[in-house]
């Protein structure tokens, strides 16, 4: 053979060979990618899409440059197998490089199933100095983001469906029997067999929630429910019924309390298919913005209104919009006990001094008493008071800001327009929704974007989301924007039985005002940062080019961590954004067990399975 080879060389015959070789390797290099692309796509139930250029393909990265933040419990291992990656299906990322394969770990103890990271910080609560001001309730995030999965209770299934679900839920999801005992006679929350029911009693609703919300509006007929109150918000909601039956009347309620020990009270909220967040009103402003809801309500809520000179009842001021009401019903407005008439009395110096008129005060048939302050629509109330307590704010750029504020010790100014004079009262409802809302400026290019972002996500929402994205909208009762704009996308699926928290991020232009006007609930939030909500509570998350934010201050896989938390099983992740995005996600999501989809280049659908890893 050694003889052969030597005189086929002498020959001069290899330049020949050389390119056959050169060809045979082509052929067999162009006949495995060909193969492999069929085999390896991931996502599109569009396969007469065209797949990308090759030399425009996004390369998949699940981390910024130059930043080893991989969590622990997560790694990277190059030599998986693809097909073990990624579900089939793929025709619009066949030249993406996938080869990443994530190794998910279950929570631990104390790590449980209903871990919040932000509010249940033990350490850092252990730590705190005091807790006079309900400090230990407020936000103390961790320094390290989640690194694992949250397991599922034990019997867990998918929800009872709206609007059967607002009555009674199922006991597994939220297995909690200490509201059912310690409320029995209020008639909170009741165990029946496998469910949890709630009759629509109350510590106020001695007559049920319903008598109640009509002896509100018989009290104070300008309320006007669902008409001229259409934002309201619901401080100490308990397991929030009256936001519940005042969707009834077209009113969206923000049900509010903190995690304490009345257990789970805003997790049963969330499993009833009720708007609700937790939050508490302790030494930082709520996550809402100045002059946004129509009415708040405070039913024996525990909150020390007249703590430290009035804050509490500042920060209600700062939120209120100008001529909204407080509607309060508690023993201090009904009872002559020493203690209740001392806490009237420094209500009644208090919300003078703030310029809060009582409009109306009633008792009901069962001897519930009610008070109705209403703020003022002028400033001039405040020119007129004998001493400058409590002064106004000096206002300083403008923008609301809320996000780890500390509560004021001043009066936020009255909002107004160009001209001067304070911002109108948006249109009654349902007109408000599509009008051009009273803080947009009167700029003509400002006006034209809010109404072209709702004509584009009318159609949107029309043509794509409706039909196009495979989602069973029936299913669907709990949605999250995670970036909510204008809250186009909430505004056009207004005819949906659903509710959508508008979430707008802290580190982009500030709409939440705007988004409140058109009558739609919404707070701020940062999402390098987990969401002040229980796990398994929203059905639908959808996030429209917020990754490029992101990324440029924390990892997607925190935030991946952080939807899959979020998210119920079976529920889904609709994200609107570019292909270096989208082609990031599908790996992540994938690894999760989650089925992927991605649509007309542009949309991305996650739905999450009830897949938990397992330990070994």
């Amino acid at each position: 053979m050694a003889i052969l080879a030597e005189n086929f060389f002498k020959e001069k015959k290899y330049p020949f060979i050389l390119t056959l070789l050169v060809l045979v390797i082509c052929v067999t290099l162009f006949l495995f990618t060909t193969s492999t692309s069929k085999s390896s796509v991931f996502y599109s139930d569009f396969n007469d899409q065209p797949p990308l250029n090759t030399s425009q393909a996004p390369q998949v990265s699940t981390s910024k440059p130059n930043q080893q933040k991989l969590p622990p419990n997560v790694t990277h291992d190059v030599s998986a197998e693809k097909e073990q990656l990624l579900p089939q299906k793929v025709e619009a990322l066949r030249n993406v490089s996938v080869d990443v394969r994530f190794n998910w770990k279950l929570c631990e103890d104390p790590v449980t199933v209903d871990y919040i990271p932000c509010l249940d910080n033990f350490e850092a609560i252990k730590a705190l100095k005091s807790r006079r001001h309900m400090e230990h309730r407020e936000r103390h995030c961790p320094e390290t983001s989640l690194h694992c999965l949250l397991p599922l209770p034990n019997g867990y299934k998918g929800p009872v469906p709206w609007p059967k679900s607002r009555d009674m839920i199922w006991y597994n999801n939220v297995p909690y029997p200490k509201l059912v005992e310690y409320k029995k006679d209020q008639h909170w929350v009741v165990k029946s067999g496998k469910y949890l029911v709630f009759p629509g009693g109350g510590t106020q609703f001695k007559d049920g929630v319903d008598h109640y919300i009509e002896f509100i509006e018989k009290t104070l007929p300008a309320i006007q429910w669902g008409k001229h109150t259409r934002v309201v918000l619901d401080v100490g909601c308990g397991v929030a019924s009256f936001g519940g039956y005042l969707l009834d009347k077209n009113v969206i309620t923000m049900s509010l309390a903190p995690k304490d020990e009345h257990e789970a009270q805003i997790q049963f909220a969330l499993e009833r298919g009720i708007p609700a967040t937790l939050s508490v009103i302790g030494t930082q402003k709520l996550t809402f913005p100045d002059n946004g809801f129509d009415l708040i309500h405070c039913a024996r809520c525990r909150v020390h209104w007249d703590a430290d000179g009035g804050k509490p009842l500042y920060e209600l001021n700062r939120i209120l919009r100008p001529g909204g009401f407080f509607a309060w019903s508690a023993t201090p407005v009904y009872r002559d006990d020493e203690r209740d008439q001392k806490v009237w009395n420094a209500m009644v110096a208090i919300t003078k001094a703030m310029c809060w008129k009582v409009v109306a005060k009633a008792r009901d048939s069962s001897g519930i008493g009610l008070v109705i302050y209403r703020k003022p629509t002028s400033s001039s109330c405040y020119k007129k008071r004998e001493e400058n307590n409590p002064p106004l704010c000096e206002i300083k750029d403008g923008k609301n800001s809320s996000w780890y504020a500390r509560l004021s010790s001043c009066l936020t100014p009255l909002p107004v327009d160009q001209k001067g004079k304070t911002q109108s009262w948006p249109m009654p409802w349902p007109k408000r929704l599509t009008s051009k809302p009273p803080s947009l400026l009167t700029d003509a290019d400002d006006n034209d974007k809010f109404f072209k972002d709702s004509k584009r996500w009318s159609e949107l929402v029309s043509d794509v989301y409706a039909d196009g994205l495979s989602i069973n909208w029936s299913s669907v009762r709990n949605v999250m924007d995670m970036n909510a704009g204008y809250a186009g996308f909430a505004a056009a699926l207004i005819d949906l039985p659903i509710w959508v928290m508008n979430v707008v991020p802290i580190d982009v232009a500030d709409t939440l005002s705007i988004i409140m006007d058109r009558g739609l609930i919404g707070m701020y939030h940062d999402w390098c940062e987990s969401f002040n909500t229980y796990p398994r509570t929203y059905d639908l998350l959808h996030s429209g080019f917020l990754f490029k934010y992101l990324e440029q201050r924390c990892d997607i896989v925190d935030v991946v961590v952080e939807i899959d938390r979020i998210l119920r099983p079976n529920g889904y992740l609709v994200v609107h954004d570019s292909m270096e995005i989208l082609s990031k996600l599908g790996p992540i999501l994938s690894s999760l067990h989650w089925s992927v989809t991605l649509h007309q280049n542009q949309f991305l659908v996650g739905r999450k399975s009830f897949w938990r890893p397992t330990n070994s």
